[in-house]
């Protein structure tokens, strides 16, 4: 049986972590078919193997041989005060090497790591997010109705690729509604309860680019440029709002009459899945899809998006009948943890970006949660994989690893996702280490000095380094 299932995950990890090329294996999953050259074009060669394939049979580093090389690392001063490791083995599960591992630390952009499992684990990686319109109480009256979809846009050239768009929804419309003029627009974004910023951010956060008000109605991430890039971008104050008076634009309406509301109840003998035309208020005049779950999970694990991070959270929440807040939220990933059975203990969640400080996360729990993605019980899982940057390759690590001394082992061949707030600084994931093991890791610091974030990142680059170049038997 332990052949059987290390077979399985080696398999698992080539299928999601061999080949990095976007969008990774989400597209051969969901049955999408990659571009074709021209005939008369130049043929782009093979993307070259990233990550080597782990050896099912490549013997485990001890515990004493990872204490005697990991120590001295752990122990850099440039880590500050508190410093908290785990190493697993991801093939048996087994903890190697364990320093202050189920201590809470907090674990700023890493807990997207568990916010991935758990909405996957929740909702399933086919999963569609729904933006709808309907009826209102007055004739020509639309509400736009947000179910939670952050990558929605207002037409085909939005920020997010394979984005729902709001000019399909407004077409849709005008053919629902016949001959009726819309008249105007009422915002529906009730989906989502409680504060839209979380108590517990910094204060320079709700505009400093990273973060914005999180509302179940939004357009772009609530971006206020579509074309900015991945990471900082100016958002919108009212992502509703904004996202309202775009398709009052796109249906003819003044922008100026659009308000929020609640959509009317729907009409006895419809259902939410299939458009009844322009009926009596609460009919459905039309509905977008978000792109499935599992491509939400890439876009946040790869651009380490905080504002799809906390909708996703969101959906946990709703899929366990919680309330889609900040607290419902957090109550809700807590519960899917304990039913994964996964070490709960000095887990403590405020949100699901990782922006707020009051968020501790263990690093045992973390290696275990890696173990569990990569497990052939749980294949539902393997799609945090997909967006995982890779050291000196993509993503948050495409600039680190080989620059700095002690971390060009681990360049191609760390697969983890960072985090980074102001003293602290993490990276969990997986590594391959010089003989072939596999091993899942997490290295979680919270008390670093506030300007020692470059020698803070190349400490942390020389633990996981040291791994990939480790036999510590």
């Amino acid at each position: 049986m332990p052949l059987v299932l290390a077979a399985v995950l080696v398999l698992v990890l080539v299928a999601v972590g061999l080949v990095v090329v976007r969008p990774g294996p989400v597209g051969r999953w969901l049955g999408d078919s990659p571009a074709t050259p021209a005939a008369t074009g130049a043929v782009e060669p093979a993307p070259v193997p990233v990550l080597a394939a782990a050896d099912i049979g490549a013997p485990p580093p001890s515990t004493d041989g990872l204490r005697t090389t990991l120590e001295p690392l752990i122990d850099d001063t440039a880590l500050g005060g508190r410093v908290n490791v785990a190493v697993a083995d991801a093939l048996t599960g087994e903890m190697l090497f364990d320093r202050g591992g189920r201590e809470g630390t907090v674990p700023a952009s890493v807990t997207k790591l568990l916010t991935a499992v758990t909405v996957l684990t929740a909702r399933g990686p086919g999963h569609r997010i729904p933006t709808r319109a309907v009826a209102g109480a007055q004739p020509g009256e639309v509400v736009l109705v947000g179910g939670g979809d952050p990558t929605l846009a207002a037409d085909t050239k939005g920020f997010y690729p394979g984005a729902a768009n709001l000019t399909d929804l407004a077409d849709q419309v005008r053919k629902a509604l016949g001959g009726v003029a819309p008249s105007r627009v009422v915002v529906d974004s009730s989906r989502y309860a409680g504060p839209v910023h979380e108590p517990g951010w910094d204060d320079d956060i709700p505009t400093g680019g990273y973060g914005g008000a999180i509302t179940a109605l939004m357009l772009d991430g609530a971006r206020k440029n579509p074309k900015a890039g991945p990471g900082w971008a100016e958002r919108v104050a009212e992502p509703d709002l904004a996202a309202g008076r775009a398709f009052a634009k796109l249906l003819g309406v003044p922008v100026d009459t659009v308000r929020r509301g609640t959509a009317p109840p729907t009409p006895t003998g419809t259902t939410a899945t299939e458009p009844v035309g322009g009926g009596g208020p609460g009919a459905e005049l039309g509905v977008v899809y978000s792109p499935p779950l599992i491509r939400l999970v890439d876009i946040m694990i790869s651009d380490s998006d905080n504002i799809v991070a906390e909708a996703l959270a969101r959906q946990v929440a709703l899929a366990r009948d919680r309330p889609a807040s900040f607290d419902g939220a957090a109550t809700a990933m807590t519960e899917v943890v304990s039913e994964l059975g996964l070490p709960a203990g000095g887990l403590d969640l405020a949100d699901g970006s990782g922006l707020s400080r009051k968020n501790l996360i263990s690093p045992v729990l973390l290696t275990e949660l890696l173990a569990l993605a990569a497990s052939p019980d749980r294949p539902e899982l393997a799609g945090i994989f997909g967006g995982l940057p890779v050291a000196g390759w993509s993503g948050t690590l495409r600039d680190r690893y080989g620059a700095a001394p002690g971390t060009a082992a681990g360049a191609g061949v760390v697969r983890a996702k960072t985090g980074t707030l102001t003293r602290v600084h993490a990276i969990a994931g997986v590594v391959t280490t010089t003989e072939g093991r596999l091993l899942t890791f997490a290295v979680l610091t919270d008390d670093v000095p506030p300007d020692g974030m470059e020698p803070a990142r190349a400490a942390l680059d020389r633990i996981a380094a040291a791994l990939a170049g480790c036999g510590c038997r």
